[in-house]
């Protein structure tokens, strides 16, 4: 490490993000332009070369991050992007959207604020661009293997990047209009641009990796088809089947589920639409659901005008420390964070109801009234304690127009029928059925990402894309050089 001492005496210092009044008025990315680089080297300096990298194990790629921290701090932005890469084929989507597991395992983090990874690997990301290091590496010669690919969220992408590298020619199909799945439909403008997409697909398109959009495999492609084309098959399809809320008044219009408003969203960004057809201008909104994907609409609908914005979460409001006992260090732990969009309701004051930001805890929703044409116009709700038991006498009304079921997804979208047709087994949870090679009961078709993990981090969705093509690879050849970084069993670090 170049300072022995950094982790002693420099403060930990996150990139700035741009005055909440700014940057809600335009969907381009939340931080300060250029705020980074003056700071990063310092903060890098800070990792203290701990001996035994915790950061590694909390992080699924198995990111090389004390070294790339020194070469940073060193000023030797090359070599700190052939580490970055050596791990990670996409470190400007990780860098942007995960929630950083790998700082929670920080050794620094054991009794001080952790090293800031996370901006110290967008940094280097965006060098790598900025300086033209992400060059194409088409491979040197053609195995003679054709592979389809079915999704292209990061799992399909990493797979499809690793597979054509290795030689074989690789077609990756997506039933949307455009390649990237959730990154692409999913993600808003506000958390990733998508020229960050648009680069890496231009290199992967490059390399000789071919994509076919608008594409349902099940009915356009058959489950026949595939096998008769390919030598291998991947199913990277996600875990796209939401879950429902069915309570009375359910059927109201106006209330909807996250993924139908999201993607229009992003349309309209796209310029493919003038307005979102859903937009949540001067209507009150209500989210139920406190991940991601509801801080996601939270920041959308304010973007759009919303006159209020209420989002419920049945957990209690976590505390701002890590629990010791419950959630010991290197474990990520479950604590109040503010997200962009959360920073945003707090400062407008979007939620007057609110708890926090805009979020109601401990908040279980009864059911939804409307008025005489069947619009939703209230959401009634109910305070519930740790078992998720009403509290007597806590019964509340929200004003709602427009509802957001942001409640996650239960597994693998079967209505193309492709799973049926392939008569693939599924888990009690919902979820593809592999073995310890990734590879379904079918010879020749393979699983990964969240269609057979279920719905999890993007780290954990690269890393099965990268994990998958080694098992692939070796399945179509007899042996692979690709790294494979987890196996499908390994799980999260957890107490």
């Amino acid at each position: 490490m170049g300072d022995p001492k950094g982790f002693l005496t420099v403060g930990r210092e996150d990139w700035p993000r741009r005055p909440v009044e700014e940057r809600v008025h335009d969907w381009q990315e939340v931080y300060v332009p250029g705020a980074l680089l003056p700071i990063i080297g310092k903060q890098a300096d800070r990792c203290m070369d701990c001996g035994i990298p915790f950061c590694h194990q909390a992080c699924p790629l198995g990111n090389l991050i004390p070294e790339w921290n020194d070469l940073v701090a060193r000023d030797d932005w090359w070599a700190a992007a052939d580490r970055l890469h050596a791990t990670n084929n996409f470190p400007e989507f990780t860098g942007r959207l995960c929630p950083a597991p790998c700082e929670s395992g920080c050794v620094l983090a054991i009794n001080q604020p952790a090293v800031t990874i996370k901006n110290v690997e967008v940094a280097i990301a965006d060098r790598i661009w900025d300086e033209g290091w992400a060059v194409p590496q088409p491979p040197d010669r053609l195995t003679g293997k054709v592979v389809a690919v079915i999704g292209s969220g990061p799992t399909g992408l990493a797979a499809a990047q690793q597979l054509t590298r290795a030689g074989h020619t690789v077609v990756v199909y997506e039933r949307d209009d455009r390649i990237g799945g959730l990154l692409r439909y999913g993600i808003p403008e506000f958390k990733m641009e998508k020229v960050h997409l648009e680069r890496r697909l231009g290199q992967m398109k490059a390399e000789g990796t071919k994509f076919r959009t608008s594409v349902t495999v099940g009915r356009d492609v058959t489950a026949a088809e595939l096998r008769t084309r390919y030598d291998a098959v991947l199913l990277a399809t996600g875990a796209t089947a939401w879950r429902e809320l069915p309570l009375p008044g359910r059927a109201l219009s106006g209330i909807h589920q996250a993924m139908e408003y999201l993607p229009l969203a992003n349309k309209v960004c796209e310029g493919d639409l003038p307005a979102n057809p859903l937009s949540a201008k001067d209507r009150h909104v209500v989210i139920i659901g406190g991940g991601d994907t509801g801080a996601d609409c939270l920041g959308t609908a304010v973007r759009e005008g919303a006159a209020s914005v209420s989002q419920l979460d049945i957990y209690p409001q976590p505390a701002a420390d890590r629990d010791e006992l419950a959630e010991p260090w290197p474990v990520h732990p479950k604590i109040y964070r503010l997200s962009a969009a959360h920073e945003e309701a707090r400062d407008l004051a979007t939620a007057p109801q609110a708890d926090a930001d805009a979020r109601l805890f401990k908040a279980s929703t009864l059911r939804f009234t409307g008025d005489d044409q069947g619009r939703v116009r209230e959401l009634h709700l109910v305070e519930v304690d740790t078992e998720r038991r009403p509290r007597p006498d806590s019964e509340r009304i929200l004003r709602a127009d427009l509802v957001l079921l942001a409640l996650g997804f239960s597994g693998p979208d079967r209505s193309d029928g492709l799973i049926d047709a392939l008569a693939l087994d599924l888990d009690e949870r919902g979820v593809l059925v592999r073995d310890a090679e990734f590879a379904t009961e079918v010879p020749g078709v393979f699983a990964a990402g969240d269609a057979a993990r279920g719905q999890s981090l993007i780290v954990w969705a690269i890393a099965e894309g990268r994990a998958a093509a080694a098992s692939m690879d070796r399945y179509l050849t007899g042996r692979t050089t690709l790294p494979s970084p987890i196996s499908p069993t390994d799980r999260p670090l957890t107490a």
